[in-house]
Parts: C-alpha cells; sequence; structure tokens
C-alpha cells in the first residue's frame, strides 16, 4: 500500500450485532472514545422477537487502517456477536430520518411547504407560525432539505443517525 492511500480518509458504516444489556454501548462508545476515534452517527436497537440481541449502527471516518483496527476492536468486545464493514462488504441501504421545524409566514411559509412537497417530507406538527417537517431518506438528501430551509426559518433539527442493512441475501 502506498503512503498517499495510508493518509486517504473515508467514511465507514459499521454494523455490530451485541448482546441486549446493560453497558454493551458504553463499551462500545468508550472504545471509540478511548482511542481518539469520533463517531458522526450512532444507532442501537434491539432487533430479535426475544430483544436478547441488539443493532449497533456506527458511522465513522478514518483511513482505511483506522477503520480495520476499529473493526477488530470493536469484534474483541465480549458482547459482540458479529462485526460488518456495511461501506466494503458489497452494497448497502442507510436512511435516516430527521425532523426539522421551519418558523415562518407568508411567502416563507408557502415556499417551505413547496419545497417540503418535492422532498416528501411529511408535515407532522404545524401551528400558525410554525412547521414540523419529517423527512426520511439518505443523509445527503436531509442534509440537501435542511440546507433550503435555513433562508426559510429554520429553527431547531433533530436526527435519528443512520439505520443500515445489507443489500439482497446477505446479512450481519
Amino acid at each position: 500500500m502506498s503512503s498517499s492511500q495510508d493518509t486517504t480518509q473515508r467514511t465507514a458504516t459499521i454494523s455490530v450485532l451485541v448482546d441486549n444489556e446493560a453497558g454493551v454501548l458504553a463499551r462500545v462508545t468508550g472504545l471509540f472514545s478511548g482511542r481518539g476515534y469520533n463517531i458522526d452517527s450512532l444507532t442501537v436497537a434491539p432487533v430479535d422477537a426475544e430483544g436478547k440481541q441488539s443493532r449497533i449502527n456506527v458511522v465513522t471516518t478514518g483511513t482505511t487502517m483506522v477503520i480495520e483496527q476499529i473493526k477488530a476492536q470493536l469484534d474483541r468486545l465480549v458482547p459482540v456477536h458479529r462485526v460488518s464493514d456495511l461501506t466494503r462488504e458489497g452494497p448497502h441501504v442507510a436512511r435516516e430520518m430527521a425532523l426539522i421545524k421551519v418558523i415562518g409566514t407568508g411567502e416563507k411559509r408557502v415556499e417551505a411547504l413547496r419545497i417540503a412537497e418535492t422532498f416528501r417530507a411529511r408535515v407532522v406538527d404545524t401551528t400558525v407560525e410554525s412547521f414540523v417537517f419529517e423527512l426520511t431518506g439518505a443523509s445527503d438528501k436531509i442534509d440537501a432539505f435542511i440546507e433550503l430551509m435555513r433562508a426559510l426559518g429554520l429553527a431547531e433539527v433533530s436526527r435519528t443517525g443512520i439505520a443500515a442493512l445489507a443489500r439482497g441475501k446477505r446479512t450481519i
């Protein structure tokens, strides 16, 4: 590997199947913070009918070597069953949901509704002076919607983080 490849940063979506028990998330995030790795997005929820296992999706950025180190260190944690770098192992679907509050009246309000329709954002709350939009999709779609809402009275944003699965028959 050439030295120019060693410093190339890439974003990785890593899925981790773990036991659903107290302290597991703290161990996973502790691994990141203890080694100075940043977490760009983090989601966790139970994924089996009995609630015994959870899936953690972590989006992080680093060199290929750093990403491989993160995967290896995650794999060594006791409650971890499987670790998968979805961005390297083949096609995957990654989505997030956001709630976006826009405060405005008159023409700005009309424009916000027009843009929301284009992005297929749903109005989930409305008052005389504000909207709360719900938008689901790829992160860049949500980023674009938020940027357009800035000039129209963007007031608050709450995002879920990435939920991701491999495409096709491949599973974690």
